[in-house]
């Protein structure tokens, strides 16, 4: 993220120009964590998905995550491979799979989770634990009203 000397004051005046900035940091330093691991930042969503939401079938769980579905048979295949979910044709209608997180995506869930946590700890080390809640909470309403 470039200096606050480097940036025109005109757009540090804008919240959305910051959330932007602060955004693309913290979304590249975590796909570069995950990266190191084999991961994308569609895994980990996937896997988060399914472990708060339970099974889905494959198309559902790419309209909830906003993703292609032959992006999102990419991203399934790769985490069934690894052991990480389990798919399975629907009886009933064969051209629907369901996916399911399997024990080792739980465990790697709670590692990737750590590893987010971490990067969002360094990013927001500026802010006490007070700041930090507040602005968790106002992002929060921010999203909500999206």
């Amino acid at each position: 993220m470039p200096s606050a000397r480097s940036t025109p004051p005109a757009l540090l005046g804008l919240s959305t120009y910051l959330l932007s900035r602060i955004g693309k940091t913290a979304r590249g330093r975590l796909a570069d964590r995950l990266a190191e691991r084999g991961l994308r930042l569609w895994d980990m969503a996937v896997l988060a998905a399914l472990s708060d939401f339970g099974p889905h079938a494959q198309r559902d769980l790419a309209v909830r995550l906003g993703v292609d579905p032959s992006d999102m048979a990419k991203v399934v295949e790769q985490l069934a491979g690894g052991g990480y979910v389990e798919r399975a044709r629907d009886p009933e209608d064969r051209r629907r799979v369901s996916v399911t997180l399997a024990p080792a995506g739980r465990d790697l869930l709670a590692e990737l989770d750590a590893e987010a946590r971490a990067v969002q700890d360094t990013l927001l080390a500026p802010l006490s634990p007070e700041e930090r809640d507040l602005l968790q909470g106002l992002l929060l309403r921010v999203h909500e009203g999206l």
